[in-house]
């Protein structure tokens, strides 16, 4: 990597554009970076950082980039021209920018913007690559092949952290290289190993746990047959002692199980004699039972023998009863058929006229016959009767339509005489409100301007007092402005005549001071009563950028409200405003009333049209109503001849009715009753014969089923419940009495009878006794058998599990091993090194041996550095750094050295790492270096040992920057970079180069 050119705009104390020629300053190999402190020396590696990075280094990160001495217009800006990777690349960084809106007040963000070109050497132009922040870093960090942090450390030679490196502990210094030189795979190694060992340990605990819980289940189910000892998840042999106690448990219970069955099979035994016994005892006792019943029920019989008797007599008697049965259904049907008919005939009778009381079925069926016939003559004067009714109906409606035509007729000619008058006011309207509307449109006209004429007016008006408020306003704010810079000014000048006191707060007795570097300060400046902190000055600085911010306000304020003044006496004139006022508000009222009168236009052309639509139809129903008053007069004519024929044929028909439909209805209920009462007769003179024959039939049944009368007959019937009642009586006596018969007659029902009574409740007892105790041996047999299969099923289990966790437990104790010799806590580890501290002990290593040959040649060959990997009391070894002194030939604590020893000691391990982190990098060429400070504490004779060994690296065709204010390297290096600070900001100046 080779630096080019660098432009720096509004960045940190630089207020306008700067430029550094870092050709010039490299083509002398060795050049310096010197200034006043505080003048930004580290703002230019700071911008360099920047432009490759997006971000400054990590001591200063969240530092404001922008300029306080920039303009306000100026935006913030960082262009690096380099090659790098044998690329000639130019990058250009914007950070974010807070800035005055274009339009408007108030301010607005642009954002961070990012360019990357490339100079193609053949056309010799500059070719636009990417404008992505995440693509440009992503090739920049590449190409360099070093992180921001790799690259601050090692192109930059921060001398303050490689003399704090030299007097760390080995924690500190591993921070360092793992930064540096990037181990955190190993680390993530080591992370990884203690994981997994975690896991594994974890799993064999849950193997073990899981295998203890089944042994106390095997325990449980064995019950007193396992002794199981107290046991731990982890500790050794868990798994032999479970499977040998498990062993014994099952050996136990198979011997129980054993015992169990031959219990029961006595007990089974004991159960099947005793049942036998029972079952004869209770044969017995049924037997003797059997036969004690059938003797009462014998007895029983005896006593209910003459209610049998009188049962089957009742019996015999209904079985006669039953062949008079049809006869007497025969005559109850006759009888109850004969007093329906003679009820009908007496209603039928009751509705007859007195003169029909007497007459028979004949004599009543021939005056029906009469009225009938008398009913038929009726029929043509009925149909006449309706005829008369339609002519009424008709006549009544022909009256109706001539007095509605008269109306109409009426109506039609009073609306018609006063047409012509209603014409032509109709039409006057409308020519009245065309002229209405054409004013209108010329008022219109008139009217805008005017209204624009006097809004600007009224602006005008309010505009005037406004502009002289806004003028006094911006003088006012001006004048504090001026108030405001110069009290800024003068704060800033007593601050600055009292520096070195502020510069003395911060000193302590040890530590170099931020200036000259001494360690000893024997006369620090004191602070006088107006001494002026930075606070004060800040202060005072933002009380004059916020006037300064109100006076542009109050500008701009000022000259928008004179803008539109100006407008606005442009458009209104020199009119007064009340002028314009009464000017509008009149054209409004003639507008108005214009805009009034035009608006019935519309209305009168459609009454209009409405009128003569009306005249239309007018007319023309006056004269349909002509037409239909001629055709009604000649049917009204003919409606009142046939009205009149009619009405005498009538007269004749109803009689002394008032109508002939009233003479109909008198005939049609007259034929209708005798009728009726004609068929009641003949039915009720059938009825009574056929009941005279069923009396006759009933006599001679009952006399030929030998009963004396019907009565009698009808007496001994039964009905079918009564029937079925009776003969399920008779049967169940004859069943009982022949059930009776057979149980007495058992020979072995007999026998039993003779014997002793039967002890049921003895035998039962015996019975239960022994099938309690089957049972019991059964539920310990089942037990027996239920602990020998639970004890298989968990050895079982237990087995698989330790097969299972045999793998295991190998892994566990392997992966164990390499994670306590990763983490330096394995008693194999005698040196206690982690693998993250060895491999960068190794890379210590290399950076000591390259540190070395430069810090001999520094050193007059005197010193030398050294890695030692010896363990310090009880902490871990590897990273320990000595330093060897050829003049006393010991080896010792680089802790030890001196200021000026560590100086140049601190800046040949940082030569060294440089290298060593290069060739890590993939063998980037670094051909620019910067060294901070520290050159103070060196004598003259070390000076110049260094400035050789720098100036050796030209051999390398390197160029190395120093950055430091010590005043005899100005006279040592002629190439000078020099920072310029002043109070709008520092400048940079470049002297010695050609």
């Amino acid at each position: 990597m080779r630096l080019h050119r660098l432009d720096i705009t509004a960045f940190g104390p630089f207020g306008g554009s700067q430029t550094v020629d870092f050709d010039a300053l490299s083509a002398a190999g060795l050049f310096l970076l010197h200034g006043p402190t505080g003048a930004g020396k580290t703002s230019v590696l700071d911008a360099v950082c920047y432009a490759l990075y997006g971000s400054v280094p990590g001591a200063r990160q969240g530092v404001v980039l922008r300029s306080d001495h920039a303009a306000p217009g100026t935006r913030t800006q960082v262009t690096l021209d380099l090659t790098l990777a044998g690329r000639r690349l130019e990058i250009t960084r914007q950070p974010p920018w807070e800035r005055p809106k274009l339009r408007g007040k108030g301010m607005t963000v642009d954002k961070a913007q990012t360019w990357l070109r490339e100079y193609d050497a053949t056309a010799g132009t500059w070719k636009d690559l990417s404008r992505s922040h995440q693509e440009i870093g992503e090739e920049i960090t590449q190409l360099l092949g070093m992180s921001r942090e790799q690259f601050c450390q090692v192109v930059l030679l921060p001398q303050g952290d490689f003399a704090r490196f030299l007097r760390a502990d080995a924690e500190a210094r591993g921070r360092l290289l793992g930064r540096l030189f990037d181990t955190r795979r190993f680390a993530e190694v080591e992370k990884r190993l203690a994981e997994r060992r975690r896991g594994t340990e974890a799993q064999v605990r849950d193997g073990d746990a899981a295998l203890l819980a089944d042994a106390h289940r095997m325990q449980q189910a064995a019950g007193d047959a396992m002794d199981l000892p107290k046991l731990t998840p982890g500790e050794p042999g868990v798994a032999d002692t479970v499977l040998g106690a498990a062993a014994v448990a099952r050996s136990t219970a198979r011997e129980q199980l054993t015992i169990a069955h031959c219990r029961l099979a006595a007990a089974e035994s004991a159960r099947a004699a005793a049942d036998r016994a029972l079952d004869d005892v209770r044969e017995r006792d049924r037997l003797q039972r059997r036969f004690a019943d059938a003797r009462e029920r014998a007895r029983v019989l005896e006593s209910r023998a003459e209610a049998y008797r009188e049962a089957q007599a009742r019996m015999e008697r209904a079985r006669k009863a039953e062949a008079v049965a049809p006869a007497l259904e025969l005559r109850e049907a006759a009888e109850a058929e004969h007093r329906r008919a003679a009820g009908e005939e007496a209603r039928a009778r009751a509705e007859l006229p007195k003169a029909f009381a007497d007459a028979g079925a004949a004599g009543l069926a021939t005056a029906a016959r009469r009225a009938a016939e008398e009913l038929g003559g009726l029929q043509s004067a009925r149909r006449a009767e309706r005829r008369l009714a339609e002519l009424v109906a008709e006549r009544a409606d022909l009256d109706r339509q001539q007095r509605a035509d008269e109306e109409v007729l009426a109506e039609a000619e009073n609306w018609l005489s006063g047409w012509e008058e209603t014409r032509a006011g109709l039409q006057a309207r409308i020519e009245s409100a065309r002229e209405a509307a054409a004013r209108a449109e010329q008022l219109a006209v008139r009217r805008e301007p005017a209204q624009r004429r006097l809004k600007a007016a009224r602006l005008r008006d309010q505009l005037a007092g406004d502009t002289e408020q806004a003028g006094e306003q911006a003088r006012l704010m001006h004048e504090r402005v001026l108030e405001a810079k110069a009290h800024w000014l003068e704060v800033k000048e007593r601050r600055l005549n009292g520096i070195a006191a502020e510069l003395a707060a911060g000193l302590r007795d040890g530590e170099p001071c931020a200036v000259c570097g001494a360690t000893d300060h024997p006369a620090p400046a004191r602070k006088d009563a107006g001494h002026v902190d930075r606070e004060a000055e800040e202060r005072a600085l933002a009380a004059y950028q916020e006037a300064e911010e109100r006076h542009t306000e109050a500008e701009q304020r000022f000259g928008a409200v004179q803008r539109a003044l100006a407008a606005a006496e442009a458009e209104a004139g020199d009119a007064p405003t009340s002028q314009l006022a009464s000017d509008l508000e009149e054209l409004e009222l003639l507008y108005t009333e214009a805009r009034g009168a035009a608006s019935d236009l519309h209305v009168a052309g459609e009454e209009l049209r409405q009128a003569e639509q009306e005249r239309e139809r007018r007319t023309a129903a006056r004269e349909q109503a002509a037409v239909r008053a001629a055709s009604r007069t000649s049917r009204r004519e003919a409606l009142d001849e046939e009205r009149t024929a009619l009405e005498e044929t009538l007269a004749r028909a109803r009689g002394e009715a008032d109508s002939v439909a009233a003479r109909a209805a008198q005939l049609e209920r007259r034929a209708s009753l005798l009728t009726d009462a004609a068929d009641a007769a003949r039915v009720a003179e059938d009825t009574a014969q056929r009941l005279k024959d069923a009396d006759a039939r009933l006599a001679d049944a009952a006399f030929r089923a030998g009963f004396d009368t019907p009565q009698a007959a009808a007496a001994a019937l039964l009905d079918d419940a009564a029937h079925r009642d009776l003969q399920r009586r008779l049967d169940a006596w004859q069943n009982e009495e022949a059930a009776v018969r057979a149980v007495l007659a058992e020979a072995d029902t007999a026998a039993a009878a003779q014997q002793p009574p039967a002890d049921l409740t003895a035998a039962e007892q015996a019975a239960a006794a022994a099938e309690r105790r089957v049972r019991e041996a059964a539920s310990a047999r089942d037990a027996a058998a239920r602990r020998c299969a639970e004890l298989d099923r968990l050895s079982a289990r237990a087995a698989a599990a330790v097969r299972r966790l045999g793998p295991l437990r190998e892994e566990y104790d392997r992966v164990a091993r390499m994670a306590g010799l990763a983490a330096g806590t394995s008693a194999d580890n005698e040196r206690r090194m982690r693998l993250e501290a060895y491999v960068l002990a190794a890379r210590l290593e290399q950076v000591a041996a390259a540190a070395t040959v430069r810090l001999q040649r520094m050193s007059s060959g005197r010193y030398t550095l050294v890695h030692s990997d010896d363990r310090t009391g009880r902490g871990r070894s590897g990273l320990g750094l000595h330093v060897v002194d050829a003049w006393t030939g010991r080896e010792r604590d680089t802790a030890t050295l001196s200021g000026g020893e560590t100086f140049f000691a601190s800046l040949a391990l940082a030569l060294g790492l440089a290298d060593v982190v290069t060739d890590e990098a993939g063998g980037v060429r670094l051909d620019t270096l910067f060294i901070d400070e520290g050159f103070g504490s060196l004598d003259d004779q070390t000076l110049d040992e260094v400035l050789d060994v720098l100036d050796s690296l030209r051999e390398r065709d390197r160029s190395v920057g120093i950055v430091s204010h010590v005043a005899d390297l100005r006279r040592r290096i002629h190439a000078q970079l020099e920072v310029v600070k002043g109070r709008s900001g520092s400048v940079l100046r470049q002297r010695g180069v050609g």
